[in-house]
């Protein structure tokens, strides 16, 4: 009997595979189980449009990615750090302080977990680069100014 896995099952295939299943296996294992459907024309239509909808979206969400990139590589953000005389920071900028800044300059609201930051030692230009989709990083340009 043909079904279509609605879940990984170790040993037997992944979500959305059509396998070949005894049909003990399929009527008293998969079916009760709601791991698998019958490999039915309907089943198999379902399944399909609900993978082309999903790569819909996600070619959507790839996109939008791309143009926020873009947009990014325009900003430039000030960051002001305590500083020593010859314009040495005390500390280093943090991902947390050019999230910060990219919310209070843009209204932009940007995980810190993808934002990475150099080790930034000095006043002066400096660049973060920020994750945004996989395989699509957009490069923010940063000031770094001693605060008073």
């Amino acid at each position: 009997m043909k079904v279509i896995l609605l879940k990984d099952i170790k040993g037997t295939g992944k979500k959305d595979q059509i396998i070949e299943a005894s049909d003990g296996f399929a009527r008293n294992y998969l079916f009760p189980r709601k791991l698998a459907m019958e490999a039915s024309a309907a089943n198999l239509n379902a399944i399909e449009n609900a993978k082309s909808a999903q790569s819909h979206r996600k070619e959507v969400e790839r996109q939008e990615a791309q143009e926020l990139a873009k947009k990014m590589g325009e900003m430039t953000l000030e960051i002001a750090v305590r500083a020593g005389e010859n314009g040495r920071l005390y500390g280093k900028v943090t991902n947390q302080e050019v999230a910060d800044a990219l919310k209070a300059k843009y209204g932009m609201d940007v995980d810190k977990r993808k934002i990475s930051v150099g080790a930034i030692k000095e006043v002066g230009a400096a660049e973060a680069v920020i994750k945004l989709y996989p395989e699509i990083a957009a490069k923010v340009k940063l000031n770094i100014v001693a605060k008073d």
